[in-house]
């Protein structure tokens, strides 16, 4: 071999050894072009890892069949079950289900037969994801134990903190929550400090990030999705295929604790970065953009984030129900929601199905459907348990419950759930609470809780921008603010009445209400006969005639 072949041979291998994936690609995709530089079963598999790196996804399944091929060619069973198995990650990334198990079948039987070695740690891993699947929990952590024996044995980090993160997933699929996460931020301390290989540090944030979010953990997630985003930032010396999928999940976190301004630009920039074997993550950004949109009144922007959601194969609830109850058709929204809930996947962790049953109960409510509404407020009782993010969602529904059934109970779930919310840091669902609070307070007899409540609700709907929220607050504190309303009108009918008087169709009043076109049809009827008035006019002048507009 002459010094020039031998010279990039050995720059390759260095470039592979310090993780420089694009300079190793530019290296290697080089070699591989000279007939007299043949490469070997390893450089096949390390140029393989650098087109994927570098976000040439077909040509990292190119060199890895090759590099596949060398390894049985060699006898080399290791070599050739650890190629195998990454073709069945990359392969199941790429939408290939069936190739993909069929390369995992391969691996076993390449394997499955050696005495004990690191590279069986992935098949483990792949016995203890099918057995959650399943929902078998004592295959999966048998599973993850052999994989930890395994990693233990071989004496790599990678392997080590892989092993916990597994045993994490499994545990908190049989509601082993304290064990499992403790597990997770053993995992995921290593992938902090810079212990770990650039793939394995990628895998565990957006892994972790994933049960997180799943498991309902604020907390966690917002400290680690912050750490994450900075390693992709410190490690970006070229394409970072982990970095949109990091950045999907900082979205998530952004629109619940309110900054919804980076939330939406983070989201954008998702979408651009997510590599096509990542296309989730993109529609959750999509949705989490749409959600923003969606409360800020900007509701034709929203239906498309929605729409480009749902075309990624998301099914962008709860917020396209939002959407259309925001838009007055009540029917719709709770038709969708009923679909959502029963196709959801069990599989997608609590937080989601709490999600979903939050947004079933408000949705009930506005149809006047209160016994549906407490039969999704009692399911999400009985998921949340002491989960804090789940236990004000809880508390929040069976507020509203019992003040939409005119119960005297309302007030102390309302009022946890505000503690809640405040304690998380999650200011919209807190100014949300508020709203219900108030009218809990005023129908109490209450008055002054209840304008501070607006008051307070009003400020930070103003602040995020949540524009028809803030116009809503404004209008009920107008009303507060009077001592008794004329006509013997109640506060709600005086909404009702300020808004057609406004010049509001009643689908206008259901939009800016919150409620059903049926409901406002129902208060105007109220409205009409406690006047006695026969018109919208003559309701009108009414209103004006008595300083309610």
């Amino acid at each position: 071999m002459s010094a020039p072949v031998i010279d990039r041979a050995g720059r390759a291998r260095d470039a592979v050894s310090r993780e420089a994936w694009t300079e190793a690609y530019a290296l290697l995709h080089a070699r591989d072009r000279q007939p007299d530089e043949a490469l070997t079963a390893d450089d096949l598999g390390a140029l393989s890892d650098a087109a994927w790196w570098s976000g040439h996804l077909d040509e990292s399944v190119a060199a890895r069949l090759r590099s596949h091929s060398a390894h049985v060619a060699a006898g080399d069973h290791r070599g050739a079950g650890m190629a195998a198995w990454w073709l069945h990650y990359e392969y199941a990334g790429l939408g290939r289900p069936a190739v993909a198990a069929g390369w995992l079948h391969r691996a076993r039987h390449h394997l499955d037969g050696l005495p004990p070695c690191p590279e069986q740690s992935f098949l483990a891993w792949a016995d203890a994801e099918e057995a959650t699947a399943r929902g078998d929990g004592t295959a999966a952590l048998a599973a993850t134990g052999l994989m930890t024996r395994l990693a233990e044995g071989s004496g790599s980090p990678d392997l080590l903190a892989l092993s916990r993160q597994a045993s994490c997933a499994a545990l908190l699929a049989q509601g082993r929550r304290a064990e499992g996460l403790a597990l997770l931020d053993e995992a995921m301390c290593a992938a902090a400090a810079g212990e770990l290989s650039r793939v394995f540090t990628g895998w565990l944030y957006c892994l972790a990030l994933t049960q997180c979010m799943e498991a309902a953990d604020l907390g966690r997630a917002a400290e680690w999705t912050r750490t994450a985003m900075e390693w992709c930032a410190a490690s970006d010396t070229g394409e970072n295929p982990f970095r949109g999928v990091c950045r999907a999940h900082r979205v998530d976190v952004l629109d619940l604790l309110g900054e919804w301004r980076a939330a939406e630009e983070e989201a954008r920039r998702a979408c651009r970065e997510v590599p096509v074997d990542c296309l989730e993550a993109a529609a959750a950004a999509y949705c989490a953009a749409g959600d923003v949109q969606r409360r800020q009144g900007r509701l034709d922007e929203a239906a498309l984030s929605y729409a480009h959601a749902h075309e990624l194969g998301r099914l962008p609830q709860p917020g396209l129900a939002l959407l259309r109850l925001a838009q007055g058709r009540a029917d719709a929204a709770a038709a969708g929601l009923r679909l959502a809930l029963v196709c959801q996947d069990a599989h997608r962790g609590p937080l989601a199905r709490a999600r979903l049953l939050a947004a079933a109960t408000e949705v009930a409510l506005a149809c006047g459907a209160v016994r549906d509404a407490a039969d999704a407020a009692a399911e999400l009782d009985a998921l949340a348990g002491d989960v804090p993010l789940l236990r004000a969602l809880a508390d929040t529904a069976a507020g509203a419950v019992a003040l939409a059934g005119g119960t005297e109970e309302a007030l102390p779930p309302l009022r946890r759930a505000l503690e809640g919310w405040l304690r998380l840091r999650v200011p919209y669902e807190a100014a949300q609470t508020r709203m219900l609070i108030a009218a809990a307070d005023r129908a109490a007899g209450d008055q002054e809780a209840a304008r501070l409540e607006l008051a307070s609700a009003r400020d930070a709907f103003e602040r995020l921008g949540a524009g028809p929220d803030a116009r809503r607050a404004a209008a009920l504190l107008t009303a507060a603010s009077r001592r008794r309303l004329p006509g013997g009108l109640t506060a709600r009918e005086a909404e009702v009445l300020r808004l057609v008087a406004g010049g509001a169709t009643n689908k206008g009043v259901a939009g800016a209400l919150v409620i059903s076109e049926h409901t406002v049809a129902r208060h105007l009827n109220n409205v009409f006969a406690k006047l006695g008035v026969s018109s919208r006019a003559a309701a009108t002048a009414y209103a004006y005639a008595h300083g309610l507009v």
